[in-house]
């Protein structure tokens, strides 16, 4: 039974990556096609809106100034991701599935960003909050998995430790 469990498990969390990498792309898609670069539409004025911008860079557009950066940022995020992926596979493996989500998660967003930055050699960033004069930097759905997963990933190491070290 313990092994069937595990199968469904993996089945499961294979489901969910595959639609949260295509939610990712097709948002991505949806985006590209409907607006120009700088443009989008505002939802609720002067706080929420789509605008729709190319990130070279990394978070916060980190290297997004250097012609290299975006071969660095691949580079290093398929490392990340192949590493996240093995992570996930044994945290499956030995059944911490909450630690599984937060990698499924991590490796979602990872893949979903690398997407863009193999095919498009730019990440799509479209999701944007303004408070205020101060604009947060634009995200996409990619990025709020991975930063999801990593906030799940940290508070399971913080206050569940056993589970964590089950899997490292």
């Amino acid at each position: 039974m313990n092994k069937d469990r595990k199968t469904v498990m993996a089945i499961l969390f294979s489901l969910l990556t595959v639609c949260l990498i295509a939610l990712d792309q097709v948002t991505k898609a949806f985006i590209m096609r409907t607006y120009e670069v700088g443009g989008g539409q505002s939802f609720i004025k002067d706080f929420f809106s789509f605008y729709y911008t190319k990130n070279t860079g990394s978070a916060f557009s980190f290297l997004a100034d250097k012609a290299w950066g975006i071969y660095v940022l691949t580079g290093f995020s398929t490392l990340l991701a192949l590493i996240v992926l093995y992570f996930l596979i044994k945290s499956i493996r030995v059944e911490e599935y909450l630690v599984a989500g937060s990698l499924m998660l991590l490796f979602s967003g990872a893949v979903g960003n690398l997407i863009d930055r193999y095919r498009l050699h730019f990440v799509v960033d479209f999701i944007r909050f303004d408070f205020g004069a101060y604009t947060f930097p634009i995200f996409n759905i990619a990025d709020i998995c991975a930063v999801v997963g990593t906030f799940i990933l940290i508070a399971v190491m913080i206050f569940l430790p056993k589970r964590a070290e089950k899997v490292w």
